[in-house]
């Protein structure tokens, strides 16, 4: 028997689960999984699976090489054998060390002259997400591993798609690359479309490479602005810039540190992740804590200009939540809850000031003494200077 088989899988422990998983795969999709040694030779389970070709060379190359694609990109990849019937596989790990395989072979593909029904890709497609769903759930393999290495292969096909998109695009610099992905990633970090924002960095990340070809330090300023650019749009959408920037701004002193475009690139792509993950975090907040950080924003700067936007801004709400969550807890609208607070302000100035009307308008955040005096009067029943001299 050619090669020497191992027997990493084959301690009590593992065929133990391997048997609850196998269980509970073959009731949730019909299918039989079978276990491998590292090299591909079966250790437990139903080995013989494939009708056409059960023990050859052939197959347990085939389920090797399954076993390694999975293990590269993090998660079952189908395949066809020798004799064109499907496969995929998992890696049973130990930590980062693999120490055997998860296998399902001999599926029969739409189209095949086979007598059995015949499985459709969606069918395949949602099996192998539950051999992978189980495996982990059974403790045989790295979920974790396995998801940075599904990561890594989504920024990958990202990064490809990225380029050919930059190449149809031909922009003749980076700053018309710059201009016109900018409205784009800011409507995706502030709507907390992760995917979205990730998509269109990947195009910028590729454009800015493509373009400034060696110049670190062009690299690094437009990476510089890009995070600005993206810290501002996030603290808009509820982010905490503590949170975006760290203490004393060390993730951008450390893109200062990092010359290597692969470092570059890791450098901005994780500024996003903590972005978004900073505006996640502040959104699960109580609706209570924001209409606090509104009104207490209202009660300090009820003497300016404020609009709606400006306090839902800084409430972490849309503006349309802003209002429906003041109407709710106060019983008021947000407009004449801001002409409240004025009018409070007013009425302290007209007793302990000899102030005139107008400076005290003005003051209060009233256009003119005449609005000041039509809302004063239908909040307090009584004019400002009627007010002053009872």
């Amino acid at each position: 028997m050619p090669g020497k088989r191992t027997t990493a899988t084959t301690d009590a422990q593992v065929l133990a689960e391997f048997q609850h998983l196998a269980d509970a795969f073959l009731r949730r999709t019909g299918l039989v999984v079978a276990l491998t040694d590292p090299a591909g030779y079966p250790v437990g389970g139903d080995v013989g699976l494939c009708k056409k070709c059960p023990g050859s060379s052939a197959c347990r190359v085939d389920r090797r090489q399954a076993m390694d694609e999975s293990l590269r990109w993090g998660e079952p990849c189908i395949r066809l054998c020798a004799n064109g019937l499907a496969m995929w596989a998992l890696p049973v790990m130990v930590n980062a060390e693999v120490t055997g395989g998860l296998l399902v072979r001999g599926v029969t593909m739409p189209g095949s002259t086979e007598d059995e029904a015949d499985r459709t890709p969606a069918a395949i497609r949602t099996a192998c997400t539950a051999l992978l769903e189980l495996a982990v759930k059974h403790n045989l393999t790295n979920g974790a591993l396995l998801q940075l290495h599904r990561d890594d292969a989504l920024e990958q096909r990202h990064r490809a798609e990225a380029i050919q998109t930059v190449k149809e695009q031909h922009y003749d610099s980076i700053r018309t690359l710059y201009l016109r992905e900018e409205p784009n990633l800011l409507a995706a970090i502030r709507s907390s479309d992760r995917n979205k924002a990730r998509e269109i960095i990947n195009r910028v990340l590729v454009g800015i490479y493509t373009l400034a070809g060696n110049r670190r330090g062009l690299l690094k300023s437009f990476m510089l602005e890009l995070v600005v650019m993206m810290s501002r749009a996030a603290v808009e959408a509820g982010g905490d810039p503590a949170r975006i920037l760290g203490v004393d701004y060390e993730s951008i002193a450390a893109l200062g540190s990092t010359d290597d475009e692969e470092g570059i690139c890791h450098w901005l792509t994780g500024m996003l992740e903590r972005i978004m993950d900073a505006i996640h975090d502040n959104r699960k907040y109580p609706n209570t804590v924001m209409l606090s950080r509104a009104l207490k924003h209202m009660e300090k700067h009820c003497g300016e200009e404020l609009s709606r936007d400006d306090i839902a801004r800084v409430a972490c709400l849309s503006p349309a939540h802003l209002s429906r969550l003041v109407r709710q807890k106060t019983g008021h609208t947000l407009s004449d809850l801001l002409n409240q607070l004025r009018v409070n302000r007013a009425s302290l100035l007209l007793r302990q000031t000899d102030k005139s009307l107008v400076q005290i308008a003005l003051e209060c955040g009233f256009r003119d003494q005449s609005y000041f005096t039509k809302v004063f009067r239908r909040v307090a029943g009584k004019t400002p200077r009627e007010f002053r001299t009872r």
